[in-house]
């Protein structure tokens, strides 16, 4: 059996069509040995034993150092490489607490059921090893019976629950869980880096929350004054401790240095190539996706004897890559079509177990998977991890990689990249993703659209005092509640009005301004919900909807009844909302004057409009475009901007007719590269160019603000690192091959314009001399 990584990779690439040569760069990194500690003098003989039963003599450095410090009773983060054992960093102290004091309490939170539920069965397992009968660990989650909820509330000393659950439920009703919250000894945020942008900074207040009325019940109690250690673990990010520290608003120690093996791997970077045979939007040329060029790496690696895992965007992309990987399979090794399978969300808890068991013991050679098993999920031993395009962080790169060589065996990763202006960068400039630190998580606690519903749930749970209002930064947002008749302001502290539950209106999952609920025509069936502010674009009438791998086409949208109605379908097409968009800036903000450009962070005022749809075939072929008369949504945020005056554009060879074309392309590539910078999605940002800009001066614009009520902290970063950004921008669009513009490069699959007017040579010229004003010298990775 092949297993060394670049020995894959070289069978992958003799699998090419012929004249075609996509590899871009290969990099070798080398393996690292690990370094073991004895237990600590504290733990419990029985803890330690139950511990080697599961087949852990001793443990790795960085999981003693984490496991000191909670012991100690010190908020600590643990950030070390995925299959690095961070479980037991904190499975350690929790046992020992468990084990030594019955009056002692538990709580674990992930962003997925699935991953709690996993190590749910791990605490099971050791609780059972013991033993501790009493422990009980237990899931409270929103698929939890009414029985087992009030198991877990009642009985339960280690719950396994999400910060969905906690706000909606725990913190909502706090006086019946105040034997729990007095007992809570350690508090674990597992996955802390899945908490960025709007979902993370709602998470920061819930565990705020729930921190201060752990200090409420625990100053009642006569027995102990204990309030609960926090400790997170999180992927490899740059700044954990300060990331944590802005997650619960208290100092985090960081331990980073990894004790862990790791096997050698071999990294490479992929770009398919431009198809002869399809022309796109405008006669754009149409590179061979991601997906499909996946699904015939994945068969030929599993007919070389390899283990593979490949990640693809979405639940529809895992279905559609197992399934082409199994007829290439067909054709060059039928023994092996059955070895192949899909993973996603939306799967029964005991098919994905399956699946999972399969995988280690050889009987599934491949999965093709979302990211479904980027997080926690311990799948080991792969000889190959494939990437169907950049998974849009460095720090989810380097999970989804670590998923490979996990017994210190060599390995391969490979990355292939997408129709995508970001991808095309990282493949051409491989330095900017196997060098660059990781990215620092970014949330905002203090957005007022954040913080003040917030602030209103919190004075529900129990009053709120003046200094606790100050120490959130909430004194104009508190006053503001006031104002509107939702708080009442008595004696130094703010009380809730009468009648009035927050809790179930707040979706900390980052939707704001309501719900639209999307319901199954024929069934009645709930499918699913999308933020009021994303439903036109999203689940318009005629536009394909995904659920769980399944289409489904929108027969009517009612935003004011907040319901879409679907019916299932599967058209053979994808559609694209065309919007049209006005920008105002609302206030002065931050500026920064450079000669004839300036540079802002502002406050905005967007207003948006859907117009149309297009429909395109999974080829990329565009079928036609229809009309729609949808009501316009306007979004308060903040946006990045540059300005540019007339004159010195004409000096750099734009022209007036080519100005709105040139600024059009450097927006759509710049919207694709700020995920460089900042921990985002696409879906995340949107931008808007225009000739004459909003202000009073007029003067040439460029804006990439955030998609949510407030901003979340995203166009800041930009703004911030404005010259890495761009600079990046400007060398996406050159390493592009394509002779005037495509989805490589400075395309916009969400252009409310259809893509015109686009002047690739015209932004080239535009961030040239942006980046000349803000005294660019070369590619930087800070």
């Amino acid at each position: 059996m092949v297993t060394f990584g670049s020995e894959l990779l070289a069978a992958v690439v003799a699998g090419s069509e012929p004249g075609e040569h996509p590899l871009r760069h290969v990099a070798e990194l080398a393996p690292r040995h690990g370094r073991r500690r004895s237990w600590p003098a504290w733990a419990e003989p029985d803890v330690v034993r139950a511990f080697a039963d599961h087949g852990v003599s001793s443990p790795w450095a960085h999981q003693v150092d984490a496991a000191e410090l909670a012991h100690a009773g010190r908020h600590v983060v643990i950030s070390t490489g995925t299959a690095s054992g961070k479980s037991l960093a904190y499975q350690l102290p929790i046992l020992n607490a468990l084990a030594s004091d019955p009056r002692a309490r538990a709580l674990y939170l992930s962003p997925t059921k699935a991953l709690g539920h996993d190590q749910m069965r791990a605490a099971h397992a050791l609780t059972a090893a013991i033993p501790l009968d009493d422990v009980a660990p237990t899931a409270y989650d929103g698929d939890s019976p009414a029985e087992v909820r009030r198991f877990a509330r009642e009985r339960s000393r280690w719950l396994f629950s999400n910060p969905d659950m906690i706000h909606l439920a725990l913190l909502r009703n706090h006086a019946r869980w105040a034997v729990f919250l007095r007992g809570l000894r350690f508090l674990v945020v597992d996955e802390c880096h899945y908490y960025h942008g709007v979902f993370g900074s709602n998470v920061a207040m819930v565990l705020r929350r729930l921190l201060r009325l752990c200090a409420r019940y625990s100053a009642d109690s006569a027995t102990t004054s204990l309030t609960p250690t926090v400790i997170f673990a999180s992927a490899t990010t740059a700044a954990p401790g300060a990331s944590a520290a802005e997650l619960i608003g208290q100092p985090v120690a960081e331990i980073t240095e990894d004790g862990s093996p790791q096997g050698a791997r071999t990294v490479a970077l992929w770009e398919p190539a431009l198809r002869g045979d399809l022309l796109g939007e405008n006669g754009a040329p149409v590179r061979r996706s991601a997906g499909s060029e996946a699904a015939r790496v994945m068969a030929d690696l599993i007919a070389e004897g390899a283990s593979t895992l490949t990640f693809v965007r979405s639940r529809r992309g895992a279905e559609l890559t197992a399934l082409a990987a199994r007829a290439r399979l067909a054709d060059i090794a039928p023994e092996l079509t059955e070895s192949v399978a899909s993973y996603r969300a939306g799967y029964l808890p005991e098919d994905r177990r399956a699946l999972e068991r399969a995988l280690v013991d050889g009987q599934l050679r491949g999965l093709a998977t979302t990211n479904a098993l980027e997080l926690g999920v311990d799948i080991a031993g792969l000889d190959a991890v494939v990437l169907a395009g950049f998974p849009g962080t460095v720090t989810s790169f380097w999970q989804q990689a670590g998923r490979s060589g996990r017994r210190g065996q060599a390995a391969l990763v490979l990355l292939i990249a997408r129709d995508d202006p970001l991808d095309t960068y990282l493949v051409h400039h491989p330095a900017a993703l196997l060098d660059k630190p990781i990215e620092r998580v970014v949330i905002d606690p203090a957005n007022p659209y954040i913080l003040g519903p917030q602030l209103l749930c919190a004075a529900t749970e129990l009053p709120l005092e003046d200094a606790e209002v100050r120490a959130f930064g909430a004194e104009q947002v508190a006053e503001g509640l006031v104002d509107d008749g939702l708080l009442r302001r008595r004696a130094g502290r703010y009380f809730p009005a009468p009648g009035v539950d927050p809790h179930p209106a707040v979706d900390i999952r980052g939707s704001t301004g309501g719900q639209i609920v999307i319901v199954e025509s024929e069934t009645g069936r709930l499918l699913g919900t999308t933020g009021i502010g994303q439903a036109a674009a999203s689940v318009h009438p005629g536009a394909v909807y995904l659920h769980q791998g399944e289409s489904y086409v929108v027969d009517s949208l009612s935003l004011e009844e907040g319901m879409a109605f679907v019916h299932a379908e599967d058209p053979g097409y994808a559609t694209f909302a065309r919007e049209c968009t006005d920008i105002t800036v609302t206030g002065a903000g931050e500026r920064r004057v450079f000669g004839s450009l300036a540079l802002g962070l502002v406050p905005a005022s967007v207003t948006t409009q859907v117009v149309g749809y297009l429909r395109r075939r999974l080829t990329g072929e565009v079928i036609d475009f229809i009309e729609l008369d949808m009501p316009a949504y306007t979004l308060a945020t903040t946006a990045v901007m540059y300005t540019i005056t007339p004159e010195a554009l004409r000096r750099n060879g734009i022209d007036a007719p080519q100005i709105p074309g040139s600024l059009h392309a450097a927006e759509h590539a710049a919207i694709g590269l700020l995920p460089l910078v900042a921990s985002c999605d696409r879906g995340d940002i949107g931008g808007l160019s225009t000739a004459v800009g909003p202000e009073p001066d007029g003067l040439p614009s460029v804006f990439v603000y955030d998609g949510y009520p407030g901003g979340a902290g995203f166009a800041e970063q930009g703004f911030r690192r404005a010259s890495t950004w761009l600079g990046a921008t400007a060398a996406a669009i050159e390493a592009c091959e394509c002779p005037s513009g495509c989805p490589s490069c400075v395309q916009s699959p969400k252009c409310g314009s259809g893509n015109e007017p686009l002047d690739k040579a015209g932004a080239m010229r535009v961030l040239r001399l942006v980046l000349a004003a803000l005294g660019h010298e070369g590619e930087t990775y800070r």
